[in-house]
């Protein structure tokens, strides 16, 4: 798998801590991580035992952030870390939560910053508490004028372009971008940078992710409105099985294809129902998000150089779908 990176950015660091991918395969789990472990046993490290909180702009729902918290899970398993996890969609409630973990004395904060403006005196708070904060999964264009220190997430523009140009190749000529979040930078610039690479016509639609019901029900009316779309891209592993369904109820002829994944979505890849998936390892993203704040806490080091730390995109398809599906049964991809 390539991986499509900008000019503005830092490949992945493996070397932080190095894991043995020791997977065991077991049944499939539909969209949500086997929870019996992923084999990622590395030991205990004999530092001084911290709290890392963890907090995220998490739907209900949405099996994506169940990959992001199994990330961090294992690198606070190894780290010596208590991880708190919390999350809310809302950003007045995800700022209520970092400042609850500012209050709580905590000695790390991983936070996503996919409302910034509502996020940033948060984050100034705990910087000015002297508590080190590192971003994930969004936020690229704000992390470092908040004050915080890394950042581990794809660059959603370049995502987009490079899913535009993708689907030029394949001849399409009208694509539905479904945002499943009004108002979510990471999920606007993907539909933004769709639009600037793709030579057809790009139609953009919102919808209430937190009700699937109602999502299925506007993709579908859309479809039937316009007979003239022939790709919907979701914006999530869930909303594209969703997207899947409206096809079919719709009558339409429009393919289905994704940004994310999990281990349901793997199995719509295999069967043509998904023809492809843009993926930006959110496993990674959290274990990355802890395991750095464990390596600034016991040894002072920051990873990326003051740029991003980037941990996609990269195309899942079935060219290459059975080498990741083993890793997406157990929860890690």
């Amino acid at each position: 798998m390539s991986f499509l990176t900008g000019r503005k950015s830092v490949a992945v660091l493996a070397g932080a801590s190095v894991v043995v991918l020791g997977l065991a395969a077991c049944s499939s789990t539909g969209g949500k991580p086997d929870s019996s472990g992923s084999g990622m046993g590395a030991g205990t490290a004999d530092t001084p035992r911290a709290t890392i909180a963890m907090i995220t702009h998490e739907v209900p729902g949405d099996t994506f952030w169940d990959l992001v918290r199994k990330g961090a899970e294992t690198a606070a398993a190894k780290d010596n870390i208590e991880l708190r996890y919390s999350a809310d969609p809302e950003a007045p409630n995800q700022a209520n939560l970092v400042q609850s973990a500012i209050d709580s004395k905590v000695d790390g904060i991983a936070v996503t910053l996919a409302k910034p403006d509502a996020m940033v005196a948060a984050v100034q708070s705990a910087t000015a508490a002297g508590i080190p904060v590192v971003a994930l999964n969004s936020g690229l264009e704000t992390w470092k004028d908040m004050g915080v220190k890394e950042y581990f997430g794809q660059d959603e523009s370049i995502a987009g372009e490079a899913a535009g140009e993708r689907l030029n190749t394949e001849g399409a000529t009208k694509v539905l971008c479904v945002i499943q979040e009004q108002g979510n930078v990471s999920l606007e610039s993907r539909c933004a940078g769709v639009k600037k690479s793709f030579k057809g016509t790009t139609e953009i639609l919102n919808v209430n992710g937190k009700d699937m019901p109602s999502v299925e029900s506007t993709i579908t009316a859309k479809l039937q409105q316009d007979p003239a779309i022939d790709r919907v891209l979701a914006l999530g592993a869930p909303f594209a099985l969703t997207s899947v369904t409206s096809v079919g109820n719709a009558g339409s002829k429009a393919k289905v294809v994704t940004f994310d994944t999990n281990a349901a979505l793997v199995d719509a890849i295999k069967s043509g129902d998904v023809q492809w998936a843009v993926d930006q390892q959110p496993f990674l993203q959290g274990y990355l998000a802890i395991d750095s704040l464990w390596l600034y806490l016991n040894n002072g080091n920051v990873i990326g150089g003051g740029l991003p730390t980037l941990t996609g995109p990269a195309f899942i398809d079935n060219t290459n779908i059975d080498s990741v599906a083993e890793y997406a049964k157990n929860g890690t991809r």
